[in-house]
């Protein structure tokens, strides 16, 4: 029974957290806008407790400020951790979209590029497999339209390769990179079938990692930013 209690508690709060959070994002709660618990509590039909703690959580993204005797304040959007995977879901959830995709497009071509060079020096013989197993699982899938395993093998190629950077800091953003790809797949901003030219630039990333060669690997990963840049910024028109 308590493992079903804790179940139950656990959803509510995944819930209140899922919902409150992208109240924030969508700007439907606006900042400055000050809250209570009992608040939370009515609208949302939860306990305290599951209240308190999915603003918690929301604090420690920088969406919430909670302080006795004021209540729980909604932080603008400066104050955000942008870089926390739900909040990125949360916006890709809402109405700037293309905006958020196009912004994480420039964030990585901050860093993968640097990172596709650094794993041609740094790469493991399993990691350079794994990479090429992901590039085949893409072809395979690419082909028959399969976009859910299109999109896990594509995660895999990309947490893979930041993996092998050997660079700590690059590797923690295999989130941000893997919910970008998600948002595209999930909100309808993927091809009914990948494009070809995109799946052989994974090709060639590994490829070069394998080869030891990090400008081609820098310069192939470039462009597989930029394939994905453009074809957002044509749905945006």
């Amino acid at each position: 029974m308590s493992s079903r209690r804790g179940r139950v508690s656990g959803e509510l709060h995944d819930s209140v957290l899922g919902a409150l959070g992208t109240a924030v994002v969508s700007g439907r709660l606006t900042p400055g806008r000050v809250l209570t618990i009992e608040d939370l509590c009515r609208q949302y039909d939860v306990s305290r407790s599951v209240a308190r703690e999915a603003v918690r959580v929301l604090e420690s993204m920088g969406l919430l400020a909670s302080r006795r005797r004021v209540g729980v304040t909604v932080r603008p959007r400066e104050d955000w951790n942008v870089f926390d995977p739900r909040v990125i879901r949360w916006r890709l959830d809402g109405g700037d979209r293309i905006e958020q995709l196009l912004s994480l497009s420039e964030l990585r071509h901050g860093f993968e590029p640097v990172a596709a060079a650094l794993a041609a020096h740094r790469a493991t013989p399993e990691q350079c497999r794994r990479m090429a197993m992901a590039v085949s699982d893409m072809a395979v899938h690419g082909r028959t339209g399969d976009l859910e395993p299109y999109l896990l093998a594509d995660q895999a190629f990309h947490r893979t390769l930041l993996r092998a950077s050997g660079n700590e800091m690059l590797a923690a953003l295999g989130d941000v990179v893997c919910e970008v790809l998600d948002g595209r797949t999930h909100h309808g901003l993927m091809p009914d079938r990948p494009n070809p030219a995109a799946i052989a630039l994974h090709q060639e990333v590994a490829r070069a990692v394998r080869d030891r060669e990090p400008a081609a690997a820098e310069q192939a990963m470039r462009e597989i930013i930029d394939e994905a840049s453009a074809a957002m910024a044509e749905l945006k028109r």
